[in-house]
């Protein structure tokens, strides 16, 4: 029996997380995962949609996860949340005083938002109502992102929403306050756990802090000071510690402990506020998660400041993972998998946080898909109504001429009657016509993207793509032997060929310009035959892909210049 799917995406504000689960006897096992950055500087004002669209389609590509419904879940800071208590009231009334303090507590208004809500247990055992809401333009546009790239929303949960559904799965046994941190890349996320309880706070200190202090102290880009970040960072102790090694990792380390020195006064402000105005108890444990936790002597810091046991979230406690997936793999993004569990268990159980941010306009599209087969049909039955009393007034017209000739009035309105609807059918006709082109430069368009990918996957390292255009071009058509024709001539006669040759196809292909770096390759005639021959063993393009230009290089010259014919293998390609 096939085991049903449960795709999840999880977006952040620095990269996207994608995996695939199935039930298995009632539990959880993840069978496919992927990870990607968006590549984006923070600090510039680019637009996230055609990163986050591009990298849905590569960590498709690279999970071999089928696009289809999809559990969606957004960063905390993208979203509005607030723990409102509920004045006493009757059951009946409980949903319009909710939708009141929405309305006083959402600072946007009501119907420039998508909101949800969730009642929970407050303090001394009163109910209170976490509400959670993002305006509808971001919400929609993250849906249109998803819509592009194949997959269909069913659910929009917030990420420390579906953290606190993983951990309350994975973890049986619990203290009776437990603290998750997690630590993003834009923004830190508070969880509070006890016993059917909750509360929620994000703050704006991750590592994004931490590349962006590095960026100052070294003076370099952002993508720079990410690397290394990530070459060098960890929690540097100061004090009587010992000195590292290095000025440079000297340096990254006073910036980490700098973000971290704040992270932890966040970290007990909210916890004495989370004592003193929600009735908290004190955490006994921190559970630590998120890309930033991972930086070393983390959890070390933490524990020696906060005097709190400190360890790392593992989201496979009680969720099983699939053979074909390396451990290896699993354990270098265990710290980043924990919303992608707790969206794959909305569909597998009943969690304790239900929260649903899927726009009005998704649910729409939703339930729009489910008629689709309904409305065909009743379109199908409304066309033969209409023809079949279109012929029946018809032929009443010609026996009523027949008849008598008093009935040559209501023949002509008949006949008006049947141009309508000539032009009707000729406008539907045309509108056909055009929906197929459309869908036509549809399909070019992925043949061409498809194209492109397999051309850049086959490039030699330091070598890129500058253009890529179609060149489609007859071959030349055989020549007649010269000995065997002047053969027939000395015999006096012309001999007809039995059968014309058939006229040869056009090759298909595309003609790639390229360059490259000389010291990135041993020679440049080397590099370009490398390029073609990984062309052919492609399996998109045919053996006939050849070079076409390959200019010499001069002594003091820093890159040379490549072009190359690549022939399309039959059934592939434009």
């Amino acid at each position: 029996m096939a085991k049903e799917s449960i795709l999840t995406l999880d977006i952040g504000s620095h990269g996207l997380k994608l995996a695939e689960f199935a039930e298995v006897r009632g539990n959880l096992e993840m069978t496919k995962f992927a990870t990607a950055e968006l590549g984006i500087d923070p600090q510039s004002d680019t637009d996230q949609k055609q990163y986050i669209i591009t990298t849905i389609h590569d960590l498709l590509r690279e999970s071999g996860c089928k696009p289809g419904p999809v559990n969606i879940s957004i960063a905390g800071h993208s979203v509005f949340s607030r723990f409102v208590k509920l004045p006493p009231c009757e059951p009946e009334k409980v949903q319009q005083i909710i939708q009141y303090e929405a309305q006083q507590n959402v600072p946007f208004p009501m119907n420039e938002v998508v909101w949800d809500y969730q009642l929970v247990t407050g303090k001394d055992g009163d109910v209170d109502v976490m509400l959670a809401a993002i305006k509808s333009e971001l919400i929609d546009g993250i849906c249109d992102c998803a819509t592009f790239a194949g997959l269909r929303p069913e659910l929009i949960d917030v990420a420390p929403m579906a953290l606190y559904n993983a951990v309350r799965y994975n973890y049986d046994q619990l203290p009776a306050c437990t603290l998750v941190i997690d630590i993003g890349a834009r923004s830190t996320d508070l969880i509070f756990v006890e016993e059917g309880r909750i509360f929620s706070r994000n703050v704006p200190v991750a590592g994004n802090q931490i590349t962006q202090s590095i960026q100052q102290e070294f003076g370099i880009s952002f993508d720079d000071a990410e690397a290394m970040k990530k070459a060098h960072a960890f929690v540097g102790f100061g004090g009587p510690y010992e000195a590292s090694r290095g000025e440079t990792v000297d340096k990254v380390s006073k910036c980490v402990r700098s973000m971290m020195t704040r992270l932890h006064q966040e970290v007990n402000r909210s916890i004495n506020f989370y004592r003193g105005q929600q009735g908290g108890k004190t955490p006994e444990l921190i559970l630590l998660t998120g890309g930033s936790s991972m930086i070393p002597y983390t959890d070390t810091f933490l524990k020696e400041k906060l005097k709190i046991e400190t360890d790392y979230f593992n989201p496979f406690n009680n969720v099983a993972v699939a053979e074909s997936i390396e451990a290896e793999q699993v354990a270098a993004h265990a710290s980043e998998m924990g919303a992608l569990v707790g969206l794959a268990l909305r569909k597998l159980h009943t969690c304790p946080v239900e929260i649903n941010l899927l726009p009005p306009k998704a649910e729409e599209e939703k339930r729009f898909k489910g008629k689709l087969p309904y409305f065909f049909g009743a379109g199908a039955a409304a066309c033969v109504a209409l023809l079949a009393w279109a012929l029946g007034f018809q032929n009443m017209g010609q026996q009523a001429e027949s008849a008598n000739g008093k009935m040559t009035g209501r023949v002509k309105d008949l006949e008006r009657q049947e141009r309508v609807l000539a032009e009707t059918e000729e406008s539907l006709a045309n509108k056909t016509a055009c929906i197929e082109r459309l869908l036509a430069l549809e399909e070019d368009r992925v043949e061409w993207r498809d194209i492109l990918q397999e051309a850049a996957k086959a490039l030699p390292e330091g070598m890129w793509i500058t253009s890529l255009s179609p060149a489609m071009q007859a071959p030349p058509p055989p020549k007649e032997d010269e000995d065997e024709g002047r053969g027939r001539r000395r015999r006096g006669r012309v001999e007809e060929p039995e059968e014309e040759a058939a006229a040869p196809k056009p090759q298909r292909a595309v003609e790639i310009g390229g360059m490259g770096y000389l010291d990135k390759v041993r020679s440049s005639d080397e590099a370009s035959r490398e390029y073609r021959d990984r062309l052919r063993a492609s399996g998109v393009f045919s053996d006939e892909t050849e070079i076409t230009y390959a200019p010499p290089v001069g002594d003091t010259a820093a890159c040379f210049e490549f072009r190359i014919r690549a022939c399309l293998e039959e059934g592939k390609g434009i």
